[in-house]
């Protein structure tokens, strides 16, 4: 059952980008992202709440998962999150979702030294050719040169370098949860979530933006806040410490092809060839990735 959850997580963060992307221009980055993360997190702490959680069991969680993964958990997000938002037009979100999308390579990446696995000489081709995609992804035109990839990136670098972050921190949160909180009886993602919420509440004054609040605005604020974010990432966090890691991992590497589809389906920006050609190498990489490491 515990797999199951991860390959649900997966389906429903395909959703998060696009739906993400629309509440940010209307409400603003900031707005949109302390609304959706508070939220989220005090439903899902008030459903814990139901189930006779209390603070104690979130005291006895091992002190490494719910210090360290709390730590990787909120960057992940506030980078993912702050990198759609700050992207420049909806062609550039469609980069951000891809590259972001290389976590399931990472994850395999970081699962040697993290978990102690083995793994065959075909992971580096594997990393390599998700690297490449990435790298085509960020290119208008699909052209290779170094000068337009400069071109490109120059004075948009910003929500790259976030995507690319939050691929990184979800790639050893993926592992680290694993190790670290296992055993544990619980997890504390409803937590990790109202802390990110709160971060960006406090940011929040420090920007000027306008917020305008209508229905279609409040439903995707649900949307978001219940299904890619709550229930995407408690599922995920019981996959990876509970269910069989590497088989969820191998799977999540649908999500860029998932999420460019909804994303041009639901903002209607049909992606460029480049970028499906980059979604072919970053699943194709992430597949020789699983190819190369241990099953478990």
């Amino acid at each position: 059952m515990s797999t199951v959850l991860g390959f649900l997580a997966i389906i429903f963060w395909s959703t998060s980008v696009a739906f993400t992307r629309s509440l940010a221009e209307q409400v603003g980055t900031i707005t949109a992202s302390a609304a959706i993360f508070l939220f989220s997190g005090v439903l899902g702490c008030a459903c814990l709440a139901l189930t006779g959680w209390n603070p104690r069991k979130l005291v006895a969680l091992p002190r490494p998962y719910l210090i360290g993964c709390g730590a990787l958990f909120v960057s992940c997000c506030l980078s993912l999150y702050l990198a759609i938002g700050l992207a420049r037009n909806r062609q550039q979100v469609l980069v951000v979702g891809v590259i972001n999308y290389l976590w399931p390579a990472l994850a395999l990446v970081f699962s040697l030294p993290v978990l102690r696995r083995k793994a065959k000489l075909t992971l580096l081709p594997g990393a390599l050719i998700a690297l490449a995609g990435v790298f085509l992804a960020t290119v208008q035109g699909g052209s290779f040169s170094w000068q337009s990839f400069a071109s490109d990136i120059r004075g948009a670098w910003v929500p790259y370098v976030l995507a690319l972050i939050a691929a990184i921190t979800w790639g050893l949160y993926s592992n680290f949860a694993r190790k670290w909180g296992g055993d544990a009886g619980g997890g504390a993602v409803p937590v990790f979530l109202l802390a990110t919420g709160l971060i960006l509440a406090a940011l929040r004054p420090a920007f000027t933006e306008q917020s305008h609040w209508h229905l279609r605005a409040l439903l995707e604020l649900l949307f978001i806040a219940a299904v890619p974010l709550l229930l995407a990432y408690v599922f995920w966090d019981v996959a990876m410490r509970k269910g069989r890691m590497i088989l969820v991992v191998s799977f999540s590497y649908l999500i860029p092809l998932l999420s460019t589809f909804v994303t041009w389906l639901y903002l209607r920006v049909p992606p460029g060839a480049n970028v499906w050609i980059a979604c072919v190498l970053v699943i194709g990489g992430a597949f020789i990735c699983w190819y190369s490491v241990e099953a478990g």
